[in-house]
């Protein structure tokens, strides 16, 4: 029988809520157990490459670690348990569990694995470099390589060259969007159903998108009727919610300006003219308001059964009410 992996590490995790990135280790080594410190072997790169990549101004020391929460970042590792090397970890030392439960509770933007064993240890797959289509929720995915001397086959200039690219990845594309609050003369609204391709994750949201360049939000908005629902000449109401939020989507991380505008229909075929999936859409749902506020699937914004009810009950508001609190995906 497999023994259960450690509940506590000879290292400290490195957190709190809403950090730019947690760096994800793949277990401690005996340098660093005895230290009691990320990364605490000298001839590991990490602390280096780091300053060299720009996310600290300095070189820091490992004993310096909690320090970088303060610039918003973290660190945890994938395993917990101590080995000489990463070649002594057993599957039942990951646990995949933790890493979804710290991205749920602390909403990290994202979670870097430093070492593709780290990420293939808990997901059970195997990485390319780089972001990653698979998230866990809203947090995004990055697979470094190791630092570890032991992994002489990666020069320091490639690794640098990864966490580079990290830094800048991390700086969200910025995207304008419009969305549709369809609602039906049943005052059922109709939502999308998206579908993460990798961990089959699944969310529902309004129909709608990201607004091209030089592109109204009107004619954005009916482009993505069309396109989405099959619904033309349709009769668009004035913006009435704002959101702004960072979600991953396919690799990439957005920040995502939107709003959204009440669009009243009757008994309507909902038939899209062109194909979704590749934007991650698997079929709709017409959502009474008391069904959206009983359900424990995720929607998008979260906030929507409570704010649609107010929207139908008073009418539009005088300003554009804001429907950001709540983080949630595309």
């Amino acid at each position: 029988m497999a023994e259960p992996a450690p509940s506590r590490s000879a290292v400290p995790d490195v957190l709190a809520p809403g950090l730019r990135c947690v760096f994800c280790g793949i277990n401690p080594g005996r340098v660093s157990a005895a230290a009691a410190a990320h990364f605490a072997n000298p001839r590991n790169d990490f602390w280096r490459l780091l300053r060299e990549a720009g996310f600290t101004t300095r070189l820091y020391e490992p004993a310096e670690q909690f320090a970088l929460l303060e610039l918003g970042y973290g660190l945890t590792n994938a395993a917990y348990r101590t080995t000489p090397g990463s070649a002594g970890l057993r599957r039942a030392d990951f646990d995949a569990e933790r890493l979804r439960r710290l991205a749920s509770e602390l909403r990290p933007l994202a979670i870097a694995f430093v070492g593709k064993e780290g990420y293939r240890g808990a997901f059970g797959e195997r990485a390319e470099l780089g972001a990653q289509v698979r998230t866990l929720g809203s947090t995004a995915l990055f697979v470094l390589p190791s630092t570890s001397p032991a992994n002489a086959a990666v020069s320091y200039d490639e690794r640098l060259r990864w966490f580079r690219a990290l830094r800048a990845w991390l700086e969200p594309e910025q995207r304008r969007a419009v969305r549709a609050l369809v609602v039906d003369d049943r005052h059922r609204v109709l939502l999308l159903r998206f579908q993460n391709p990798v961990t089959e994750e699944v969310w529902w949201a309004t129909p709608g998108g990201g607004a091209e360049e030089g592109e109204s939000d009107e004619a954005a908005l009916r482009r993505e009727l069309a396109e989405e629902i099959g619904l033309a000449d349709a009769e668009i109401g004035p913006a009435v919610w704002a959101r702004e939020h960072v979600f991953p989507w396919l690799g990439n991380l957005y920040r995502q300006r939107e709003r959204f505008h009440p669009v009243r229909v009757g008994t309507i075929e909902i038939a899209p003219t062109i194909d979704l999936r590749p934007e991650g859409v698997y079929g709709h749902r017409w959502w009474t308001l008391d069904e959206l506020e009983r359900t424990t699937e995720q929607i998008a914004p979260r906030v929507l059964a409570v704010r649609l009810r107010e929207l139908l009950r008073d009418g539009p508001p005088a300003t554009l009410v804001d429907v950001s609190s709540e983080p949630g995906h595309h």
